[in-house]
């Protein structure tokens, strides 16, 4: 089991040195790891499922929406802090194959909260609600090898 989480945390080949000694002793066991990330992961889709209830309220339906619907997202991205731990995942994020998609969707999840909150304009909120999320899709897929290509190489077929 411990051969796994060292795998799984990327410190398979290496010696434990007297810092990283100190930094597991200092860190999160895997269990409460994983029950961090399965407790984030459940509160984001909790939120944007309720994004989605709110949708349909008259009014402010939309602007509810798309502020859960980004606090979900923050949430599930989030979770992954607790699996590979936050300076990891942010060198994992800003990784050169993946900076303009974490950028992109960054900015997406920034653009959404402003238009609900300061600009008050629903389907301003909608739109970047809608570009969160191809924003997310590719980031997300960015962490599988190949996928993005693959999509690019489906995408073409379809459109020629």
């Amino acid at each position: 089991m411990d051969k796994l989480k060292r795998v799984l945390s990327g410190r398979d080949a290496e010696e434990p040195s007297g810092l990283a000694e100190v930094i597991d002793s200092t860190s999160l066991g895997w269990g409460t790891r994983v029950k961090g990330f399965v407790a984030c992961f459940a509160i984001g889709c909790l939120c944007s499922v309720l994004g989605s209830c709110l949708l349909w309220i008259p009014k402010k339906g939309l602007i509810l929406f798309a502020v859960f619907y980004t606090l979900g997202n923050i949430a599930s991205i989030g979770s992954t802090l607790f699996l590979m731990g936050p300076v990891k995942q942010l060198k994992r994020m800003f990784e050169p194959t993946r900076l303009i998609a974490t950028i992109v969707m960054l900015l997406c999840l920034v653009l959404t909260l402003c238009s609900a909150f300061w600009w008050r304009k629903a389907g301003l909120a909608l739109l970047f609600c809608i570009l969160q999320f191809f924003a997310m899709a590719w980031y997300s897929i960015s962490f599988i090898p190949y996928a993005r290509d693959a999509v690019k190489k489906c995408v073409s077929v379809c459109l020629s």
